[in-house]
């Protein structure tokens, strides 16, 4: 979806961003997370929109639960080009620049270089495969990631629609190896790391 919403910023017309995300939809994407994470755990003063509104105060404070992350070296993503076109290598190389944020909430992220491999390494996410004898690695977790689903389309998957994505058809959550494990914790506070 940052993809998406970079092509919209660029000025892509609708029509144009539409049809880059349902080329994205048979392309698989890997991260590379940091070496190290820091999440912290925490309960935040918020402003939001009163169950009562009236004209002279719209909004009334409550607080939030907020997890906030903060990611020590270059976060890498890897997507299969083998499952696009030609155009779509291009768009991606034009619009990955432009990615300044990912996420609902928001967390911001800075483009140091685009470059082709053949092969991902281990330290890449990698989807659960469940067939014959498996073991995670060591310092791993398991969390299901979202991702498109085959009928996924802009109108569907528009923050402005009232139309509800169906799972399994809009939006799969796929079952993925992270490879980086909790190394400390504390009151307010989990440390991930990769050793």
């Amino acid at each position: 979806m940052a993809l998406v919403d970079a092509a919209f910023r660029a000025g892509f017309a609708d029509t144009e961003c539409g049809l880059l995300l349902r080329n994205l939809v048979p392309v698989e994407v890997r991260i590379a997370p940091t070496p190290k994470a820091v999440v912290t755990h925490t309960f935040v003063k918020v402003r939001q929109e009163s169950r009562d509104p009236n004209a002279m105060s719209p909004y009334g404070s409550t607080i939030a639960y907020r997890e906030i992350a903060h990611l020590q070296g270059v976060l890498r993503w890897a997507f299969d080009l083998a499952r696009g076109d030609d155009l779509l290598a291009r768009q991606m190389i034009q619009l990955l620049p432009l990615i300044c944020y990912i996420g609902k909430r928001g967390s911001f992220v800075r483009f140091v270089r685009s470059y082709r491999a053949r092969h991902v390494a281990s330290e890449f996410t990698q989807p659960i495969i469940r067939t014959g004898t498996w073991t995670p690695p060591a310092r791993a977790h398991i969390v299901p990631l979202d991702d498109f689903g085959p009928d996924a389309d802009l109108e569907m998957l528009s923050s402005y629609t009232r139309k509800a994505p169906r799972r399994n058809r809009h939006r799969r959550f796929i079952e993925t190896i992270v490879p980086v494990g909790v190394v400390n914790t504390g009151p307010g506070f989990t440390l991930y790391g990769t050793e």
